[in-house]
């Protein structure tokens, strides 16, 4: 029920009004007349006549919620189910289209139209986009099929997906830029921190084509790939992205990003924090102007020998959040100070760029290294007598601690090669257990402490990679344009500030897959016009989601209006 009024020259009247569902249609009945603004002040002894009628509408509808009959429903064990009918639909996704509508982007796909003007329905095309792929994650073809399984069926066909593809794809720069600001709206956005990082993304091809070409894959495929760089706030929630050929030098795509961080998303003040495959020297100086500034993973390895000599000196350690008390780290009580952490910093010119260099020691961290090269030396063992399997990969490969002889002890060749362990690369690498360095040209307003603490943020932009990749399945793509695999990774992207969104809503209590396995599963069974039954399992989860979104899906039944009501309400802002 909600209130009415009707408005004269000296007086407002007010009435009780319910809206119903009959014959296909809505219709509206009176059900009360409250009365004038006068006649309510002088019967009740009120003085604001519509705060009363508003409280009084309340407490009817609170006293219809409570007294509101048990629904009756006869089912015969002889009546077949409708031939080809859905009946089972997902509901999840409601959760993820308040948010969809939060951040503006129904605004931001009107603006779109207007400028291209084509005749489908941008919106409706990019929500299922996301929507599925968080969801049910699937080709283009298949996620127009799943969209049939929402509440809310969908209004377009497969070529009009593919369609917007190419529009999206043609629209990255703007929609990023109105997703940023949109989302000033919704929180408070921490980009006085800012993380990058690359991953890239294998197609099953035989050869080049496009923006996909043969480079370093992470995941070690002789496949053509695509580079995706990504900018993340303090918090884990995506800034931009930008998507190169396989082909590209990663440290040369940070600035061209950056800039646009500059430029669109008016962005001045922050420091960028990245791992030591981007910090080049170029993209420190770039980092070294204005108001912004730089933390990044420096490699022990690839230091000048007094540096590194500085460095792995046992003395002059000071532990990190203990004062100034000195530490020969060689003569600690081990066991003792297994979690503590130790540092050491100095500042040093590099190309006549001032740097701060910390460098940090603990117990745990050398004896994580050494498990790791003891289960590595485990499998370089097992390989000696497999000669076919020692081409090395990549510098982490067990083969690297292979050594293979061709000479007999007198110098002279031998019939066949012997292979065993090199004791010499373990010594050397060895030396490295537990240290740990990071560059910055924070001054010391900004504690080694703090920035030890920024730099073991990075963990989350690498889980942001995961959850595209295992979660969203953000490949295998089944797209052979450059434009649409752009705007296949566009959708991806904001799939992932989505979930990020709501991860933050449900206070940072669930895992990305406890939040993920509930919303797939919450199902609603349809019967007829009398509404809709959870075929879902009621848990805090669902219960935390009901509560931040202010509708409840897990009633006994939740009749047809009521669901009209949820997915209208989904829709505002």
């Amino acid at each position: 029920m909600r209130l009415g009024y009707s408005r004269s020259k000296n007086h407002t009247s007010y009435y009780v009004y319910k809206t119903g569902y009959k014959n296909g249609r809505n219709t509206t009945v009176l059900v009360e007349k409250l009365g004038n603004d006068t006649y309510i002040k002088e019967t009740y002894g009120v003085e604001d006549a519509e705060a009363w009628a508003r409280a009084y509408v309340a407490s009817l509808n609170e006293k219809a919620e409570q007294d509101e009959p048990a629904v009756s429903i006869s089912f015969s064990p002889n009546a077949p189910i409708p031939l080809d009918e859905e009946r089972s639909f997902n509901a999840g996704y409601l959760f993820l289209q308040k948010l969809f509508y939060d951040l503006g982007l129904h605004t931001t796909c009107t603006m779109i139209r207007r400028r291209h003007k084509f005749d489908y329905d941008l919106t409706s095309i990019l929500s299922r986009l996301l929507y599925a792929r968080i969801l049910f994650p699937s080709s283009k073809k298949s996620t127009c099929e799943l969209s049939e399984r929402f509440v809310e069926p969908p209004n377009f066909e497969l070529h009009q997906v593919y369609r917007a593809l190419s529009v999206l794809a043609a629209e990255t720069d703007y929609i990023q830029a109105a997703l940023y600001k949109h989302s000033l709206k919704c929180l408070k956005r921490k980009t006085g921190i800012i993380y990058y990082d690359c991953t890239n993304y294998y197609f099953e091809i035989e050869e080049e084509a496009g923006d996909r070409k043969y480079g370093h894959s992470k995941e070690h495929r002789p496949n053509p790939i695509i580079q995706m760089g990504l900018f993340m706030d303090r918090e884990g929630i995506p800034l931009a992205f930008c998507i190169n050929p396989g082909n590209t030098n990663e440290q040369t795509t940070l600035r061209p990003l950056e800039k646009k961080l500059l430029c669109d998303f008016s962005l001045s003040q922050f420091v960028v924090c990245t791992d030591a495959g981007l910090s080049s020297t170029d993209n420190r100086v770039f980092n070294n102007k204005d108001e912004r500034a730089f933390i990044t993973v420096q490699s022990l390895k690839k230091l000048k020998q007094f540096q590194q000599a500085w460095a792995l000196d046992l003395s002059g350690w000071r532990l990190l959040g203990g004062g100034d008390t000195p530490y020969d780290i060689g003569r600690i009580d081990e066991e003792a100070f297994y979690d503590a952490v130790f540092y050491k910093e100095r500042w040093f010119n590099e190309d006549g760029l001032e740097q701060r260099m910390i460098v940090t020691y603990q117990v745990k961290y050398q004896e994580y290294l050494r498990n790791i090269r003891r289960r590595q030396l485990e499998r370089a063992r097992a390989k000696i007598n497999k000669p076919s399997s020692l081409k090395r990969k990549n510098q982490q490969d067990p083969a690297r601690f292979i050594a293979r002889d061709s000479m007999t002890f007198e110098g002279e060749a031998a019939d066949r090669d012997v292979y065993y362990i090199n004791e010499a690369v373990i010594l050397q690498e060895e030396v490295y257990d537990g240290f740990y360095a990071v560059c910055t040209n924070l001054d010391h307003t900004a504690s080694a402490d703090e920035i030890v603490s920024i730099n073991k943020q990075r963990w989350r932009i690498e889980e942001c990679f995961r959850i595209m990749k295992h979660d969203f399945l953000a490949r295998p793509v089944f797209l052979s344009r450059d434009d649409r695999i752009k705007a296949h990774f566009m959708t991806c992207f904001i799939a992932l500030i989505l979930y990020r969104l709501l991860e933050k809503k449900l206070g940072g209590k669930y895992t990305p897959s406890e939040i993920l396995s509930c919303l797939r599963g919450m199902d609603m069974t349809k019967l007829d016009a009398h509404g809709y039954i959870p075929s879902f399992k009621r848990t805090s989860l669902t219960d935390d989601l009901h509560h931040v979104f202010g509708w409840d899906l897990s009633k006994e039944i939740v009749s047809s209006a009521t669901m009209r009501n949820i997915c209208k309400i989904s829709k505002n802002r």
